[in-house]
């Protein structure tokens, strides 16, 4: 496409199904993935080159700059592209890292399960962020594949997510967290493995025997619940912005800095009670909001003819990130300000892990 003077990025946009996606510069596409990438890769150096626990500061600090990065890139989205897709990259983001937050807590059941020594615990949440953005890069590049072509696909992402925000509401989660997968119960009994971890080795020697550590479950554990997490969040994101720059970015955000959130939470995830029943109403409205849209590109033969449903309204973007960031600020502080928060226990798996830690400080 060619720009006349005076014209801006905003000003070329292409219909697809129904909806519009941004006509970013090459250069500000590439340039992003560039930086961010470059970031990752020194975040990751850091881990490998000085395998820690980081104090609650340095956790914070870091935190707070990969939230500032992606408030820096909101802002760069609405100078290039406008009002509409910012607010879709703040809304995605918002909702990605929400739904991060709450699987931290999965992810802190399955370090205390295995006993990973907390200061190889850093290495092993990178690899599962590294997993994690190469499994959603795969399913984002699939889903906007189906999406461009098949416009009914929106029902299916609509009725999953609608059952997912169900199976959230249920508070079942804790029971299906302790029974292990029956992938890792066989691999456990196939490959010879030793009792103790070896550092962060993934091999190790035995009695003159070559054998695997535990911590080869631990991230083949850690890379099944990628998959899981992964095909809860996508269908969500689709449901707030079609651009794969913007779902993509906005998944990428959301795993930065996931890391450093474990360490400066920790135990902390039990006082936010609020925030499965919000993430419940926000995967609901979603799923809600993707039926509306399905209906009113609806192409399906069987439904209103094979018309589009004029009458099924599309909810706005603005209206999206308002009901998200006020679902997730009403959670938390109903969740802080609760009796039941304050009188909420820690698991304890997670006190026998703070303990161990202590006992290897002191």
């Amino acid at each position: 496409m060619h720009r006349q003077a005076g014209e801006t990025y905003t000003d070329f946009v292409y219909p697809a199904k129904g909806f519009l996606v941004p006509d970013l510069p090459v250069w500000f596409e590439v340039g992003s993935f560039v930086v961010l990438g470059l970031i990752l890769l020194t975040d990751l150096l850091l881990v490998v080159r000085r395998p820690h626990e980081p104090s609650m500061k340095e956790a914070g600090l870091w935190v707070a700059f990969y939230v500032a990065l992606a408030m820096v890139f909101a802002g760069a989205m609405f100078a290039f592209t406008g009002a509409e897709f910012g607010s879709q990259f703040v809304a995605g983001w918002v909702t990605e890292y929400s739904l991060s937050i709450d699987n931290l807590f999965v992810f802190i059941i399955i370090m205390a399960r295995f006993s990973v020594p907390r200061k190889y615990q850093q290495e092993v949440l990178m690899v599962g962020i590294i997993i994690a953005l190469i499994l959603r890069g795969i399913f984002i590049m699939l889903g906007a594949i189906v999406i461009e072509q098949f416009s009914w696909v929106f029902y299916i992402f609509g009725a999953f997510l609608l059952w997912t925000a169900w199976k959230q509401a249920q508070d079942e989660g804790e029971e299906e967290e302790d029974r292990e997968n029956p992938l890792i119960a066989r691999i456990r009994k196939v490959i010879p493995m030793s009792e103790k971890f070896d550092g962060g080795k993934l091999r190790t020697t035995v009695n003159g025997k070559k054998v695997f550590t535990p911590m080869v479950i631990v991230f083949i554990t850690i890379g099944l619940t990628d998959l899981l997490f992964a095909v809860d969040s996508i269908p969500a994101i689709f449901g707030l912005t079609q651009s794969p720059f913007i779902v993509f970015t906005a998944n990428l955000f959301a795993l930065m800095g996931l890391r450093q959130l474990y360490f400066l939470l920790g135990g902390l995830m039990n006082r936010l009670i609020y925030l499965k029943h919000a993430l419940s109403f926000i995967l609901a409205f979603i799923g809600i909001k993707l039926v509306l849209h399905a209906m009113h590109v609806n192409e399906l033969p069987f439904i209103n003819g094979g018309h589009h449903i004029e009458w099924a309204p599309e909810i706005p973007t603005y209206v999206s990130l308002a009901v998200i960031v006020g679902t997730i600020i009403i959670a938390v502080v109903a969740s802080l300000l609760s009796s039941k928060a304050q009188l909420a226990t820690i698991d304890p798996r997670l006190e026998e892990d703070a303990r161990k830690s202590h006992s290897d400080v002191e």
